[in-house]
């Protein structure tokens, strides 16, 4: 017999190990352990073998027989496994039943997905309908009286329930979007399941909406050295448009129609006449063109009542709650436009009271637009987007246009397929294919977020990418490299920053290999292995992972391992080593080498960046350059050595971007969107210099080629048209509202905040005077066409004029005129200079005796005048510039040139518009251009009549065309 042994003190191995399971733990079936004490294994334990016999005590713990701890210890172990064999059994039985609730789901969505097919369908047959219905109140006056009064009787009861929920009237905020508070954009994009299950039989050709997949037809081979990128016609769309880009046409149009907006009825006595300002002439070469009925909404709803039918109908496709259109009584001597269903009396001059008819259809020009230069790069929010062609030129991006730039011939061509803001650009292995992605945009099916894959040298698009299939912008790109460019990686702006890869040459819309979440923290770059195929690396917030791509297109992921290092915040930038090692760049200033094939680091230099380290060029003979937000560009050998080090200008902004360009030479992208070329030994030269926020003014030299510009940056800027570069620019210390140069140009007008306006000299950029009207900034400026006087529109509403002296910073204040209602949005001379006219926030449009600053309310002496110019959207001369599904804050700008043949306007939609002069006619049909991805604040034609300028509000460029 053994002596007792103490538990706390075990003398052999079998007693250890049995006490250190005397408080053992089951897995309970929901996860959670219990215990069983010494008690309850005494009571359920004792057993005998042969003559030895084992009691466990519970007060004491003291074995009796070694034997009898064998056996025990036997039970204790069948204990354990049974009650493991339990749990087993329930997690078996849990994973089938949710394989089973899995199904069920499965099954559900398919029954959704066909309810939305049919509903689809249904819908469209409404759509049908209402345009078979509108068709037959064209046909005949009989007709329309009795099925307006039949649709009027049975749909304005049931419609009005929605109407207040889904109609927004416009209301006292009107002037936020030209105040700086720019209205977010309302974008409708599709979920990925939903847009992937109708990649299937169930999509079919519709006339609702069409993908316009533009093509530049610019090329090297042209003769002219200039940009010659003008997007032609759209080509039918393939897939069937997204259901949630249609907007309202059954409650827009018993809106209007019926009364609720404050419009007339469709039964009036008076004939209405809708506005169709978006037409187009239909003749080849049109860059973006839209019939009436065809446009597509800018604003989404969930209302199934907001459909936009595209069949026909007088409707508002804005979302905003207002109409433009036309009405005329029979010999009435003036016109009726309602915008917002708020009328404005519109007079007909003398001469065309008795001949015009509202009925006939003014051509659009026979001259069009051709985009000349691009001013501008965006690289305050992008990175990787400056690369070196074997063409000769640099390519880089601003808006929705991809600029191809020769610094030697001082020459421009563009890539102008895109339909809004471009985030991300990529140069496969060949140096002569590139992929550009876009941001989701506010016109259509066709600005939904993709990617465009395109030849540098013709500018023809090869491949339209993820149409429908992305959920956010695409924010990197990345052509594969070690099997020469077969394969494209993209990582869009979702929630969950989705890479998906894509076999990018499969098909018209390129084949999706695979697709899997990446990080729901910021993604900086994707890059693909230059040697390992397959291999691809992602950087951004707290990580850079490492991906592989198996022949089956499945997606591994290892992170990284810092080990005993600091983890950076952000892993900011990436290039490869000749040999294949990752090198990258964090927001500490640190490079880390990470060994090929590895996931952890092989080398650390500390601190080579004071901040983050935005870019590093690897570079063709084998050394690095790397810049940062300190503004430094330090040059590393091979060994990773400091050789020599170079300091941008702070006004230019911090390193974003290194690009290695001919020979030697860098290429520098900045933080403040400008690009200088140069080495380390020579310096840096800027190339491309722009605005870094939002652009609102824009004035045109009137005698030489030059133009000033404004923004939110507190930056005014003289160019010069002819050399495409900036003669100077000035810090004025606040955000510019509006300027204008003096009729001799010698020098500019600019408002500031406040009702501050100040006085520039045009040669010298000095400050010569500064003045104060009212608390509040001054939207619109304009002289008179003989020079003494100055009209200065206000936020407050009223209209300040001043007298210009012999001095030309010396102005003597007149008065104020005062009656508007609303902020004072736009300003027009006489040629006599006797009689002003002004629009404001409300489309108010009124007359004024600027030398008694007095209202003319007697429309005859006015209604005959001629205009020195055509700032006023809101004119006898701007009826046709209203399409039917705008409201009265989509037109922001409008010019004509000096011989009076063409009118330009510019919107909400990024288009730019070419009329013919005057567009008096509620049918004008006219030509539009993309370019811009955001709100177009201002155009103005320059002194000869045939350049002109349009800035692009936030996307912060300025565009000039040439009219051909």
């Amino acid at each position: 017999m053994s002596a007792a042994v103490s538990p706390e003190q075990p003398s052999t191995p079998d007693s250890a190990q049995y006490q250190n399971h005397l408080q053992h733990h089951h897995r309970n079936s929901n996860g959670t352990y219990a215990t069983i004490s010494e008690s309850e294994t005494a009571s359920s334990s004792t057993s005998t073998s042969g003559s030895a016999m084992t009691t466990i005590n519970s007060s004491s713990s003291i074995f009796k027989s070694s034997s009898g701890r064998s056996s025990s210890y036997q039970l204790h172990q069948q204990h354990l496994r049974s009650a493991y064999g339990a749990s087993e059994e329930m997690l078996e039985t849990e994973k089938a039943s949710l394989v089973e609730r899995v199904n069920d789901l499965e099954r559900i969505v398919l029954e959704q997905k066909d309810e939305i097919v049919c509903l689809k369908s249904t819908l469209a047959d409404v759509l049908r309908r209402l345009s078979t219905l509108d068709n037959s109140y064209d046909s005949g006056k009989s007709t329309l009286e009795n099925s307006s009064s039949h649709n009027s009787s049975v749909m304005s009861s049931k419609s009005f329930r929605f109407s207040r929920n889904t109609i927004t009237r416009l209301n006292s905020n009107v002037d936020e979007k030209r105040f700086g508070r720019v209205p977010s954009r309302v974008t409708s994009s599709p979920s990925r399941s939903a847009m992937s299950g109708s990649h299937g039989g169930t999509a079919k050709a519709s006339s609702l909406a069409q993908k316009a997949i533009h093509h530049s037809n610019g090329s090297l081979h042209s003769d002219s050295m200039s940009s010659h990128s003008i997007s032609p016609a759209p080509s039918p769309s393939p897939r069937q448009p997204n259901l949630q880009n249609l907007s309202a046409s059954v409650v827009g149009t018993i809106g209007v129609n019926g009364g609720l907006n404050g419009g007339p009825s469709m039964t009036g006595m008076g004939k209405r006449w809708s506005s169709t300002g978006d037409f187009v002439s239909g003749s080849p070469g049109t860059p973006v063109s839209s019939a009436s009925g065809n446009s597509i909404s800018r604003f989404s709803t969930k209302s199934l009542l907001n459909l936009n039918s595209s069949l026909g109908g007088h409707h508002n496709g804005s979302g905003k709650g207002g109409h433009a259109f036309v009405q005329r009584k029979d010999d009435d001597d003036y016109l009726k436009l309602y915008i917002s269903g708020r009328p404005v009396v519109l007079h007909i001059p003398e001469a065309q009271i008795s001949s015009y008819e509202t009925t006939k259809v003014q051509p659009a020009p026979n001259k069009r637009l051709r985009l000349d230069w691009v001013y501008g790069y965006r690289g305050k929010d992008c990175r990787s987007n400056l690369h070196q062609l074997p063409t000769g030129e640099m390519v880089y991006f601003v808006a929705a246009v991809v600029i191809l730039y020769n610094m030697d011939e001082q020459s421009q061509r563009h890539y102008v397929g895109h339909t809004d803001d471009v985030k991300s650009l990529a140069v496969h292995p060949n140096k002569l294919l590139v992929a550009s992605g876009q941001c989701g945009g506010h016109d259509g099916h066709d600005t939904l977020p993709h990617i465009r894959v395109w030849n540098s040298v013709s500018l023809a698009t090869l491949n339209v990418i993820g149409m429908g299939d992305f959920t956010g912008a695409i924010n990197c790109l990345s052509f594969s490299r070690a099997d020469s460019g077969t394969i494209l990686a993209a990582i869009d702006d979702s929630p969950d920053k989705i890479i998906s890869i894509w076999d990018w040459q499969k098909k018209e819309n390129g084949r999706r290999i695979t697709e899997t979440k990446c990080s729901v923290d910021t993604i900086v770059a994707v890059e693909f292995h230059p040697l390992d195929k397959g291999q691809i690396i992602t950087i951004g917030k707290n990580h850079i992972a490492f991906w592989s791509l198996d022949q089956n297109g499945m997606l591994y992921k290892r992170m990284g391992v810092f080990e005993n290092r600091e983890k950076p915040k952000y892993v900011t930038a990436i290039t490869f080593t000749p040999a294949g090692d990752v090198v990258t760049g964090d927001s500490s200033g640190n490079i880390a080498i990470w060994s090929r094939g590895t996931n952890v680091i092989s080398r650390f230099l500390k601190k080579i960046h004071e901040g983050s380290i935005f870019s590093i060029c690897s570079l063709r003979n084998g050394g690095f350059v790397s810049g940062g937000k300190d503004g430094r560009l330090v040059l590393l050998d091979e060994s990773m050595r400091m050789k020599a080090e170079q300091l941008v200008e702070a006004h230019f902004g911090a390193v974003r971007v290194v690009a290695q360009g001919k020979g030697s030479q860098l290429l520098i992208g900045t933080t403040k969107n400008c690009i200088l070329s140069g080495d380390f030994t020579l310096g840096l030269v800027p190339m491309v210099l722009g605005h870094t926020d939002i652009l609102w003014s824009l004035a045109s030299h009137p005698q030489v080629a030059q133009f000033v510009t404004g923004g939110r940056d507190r930056l005014l800027q003289l160019w010069d048209s002819l050399s495409h570069s900036v003669v100077w620019s000035k810090d004025i210390g606040e955000p510019i509202q509006a300027v204008q140069f003096s009729n001799s140009g010698d020098t500019i007008i600019v408002s500031g905040v406040g009702g501050r306006w100040m006085v520039f000299d045009t040669v010298t950029r000095e400050l010569l005077a500064v003045y104060q009207d009212g608390q509040d900034v001054i939207q619109t400026i304009k002289f008179s066409p003989d020079g003494n006087l100055l009209a200065l529109g206000s936020k407050d509403s009223c209209v300040y004029i001043y007298q210009c002296t012999k001095a030309a910073h010396r102005f003597s204040k007149i008065g104020k005129c005062t009656g508007h209602s609303s902020f004072i949005s736009h300003i027009d001379w006489s040629k006599d200079s006797t009689v002003l006219r002004t629009n404001s926030g409300d489309y108010e449009l009124l007359y004024w005796n600027p030398t008694l600053c007095r209202q003319i309310t007697t429309h005859g002496t006015v209604r005959n005048l001629e205009w020195a110019t055509q700032s006023c959207t809101v004119s006898f001369e701007t009826v046709g510039i209203w399409p039917e599904n705008f409201d009265g804050t989509d037109i922001n700008s409008a010019c004509k040139d000096g011989e009076e043949q063409f009118l330009v306007t510019a919107d909400d939609t990024g288009k730019i518009r070419l009329f013919s002069y005057p567009a008096s006619q509620p049918k004008s049909l006219s030509h539009a251009y993309r370019g811009h991805s955001s709100h177009v604040t201002s155009v103005k034609f320059m002194h000869d009549g045939v350049r002109l300028l349009s800035a692009g509000g936030m996307d912060t460029s300025v565009l000039q065309w040439r009219v051909v």
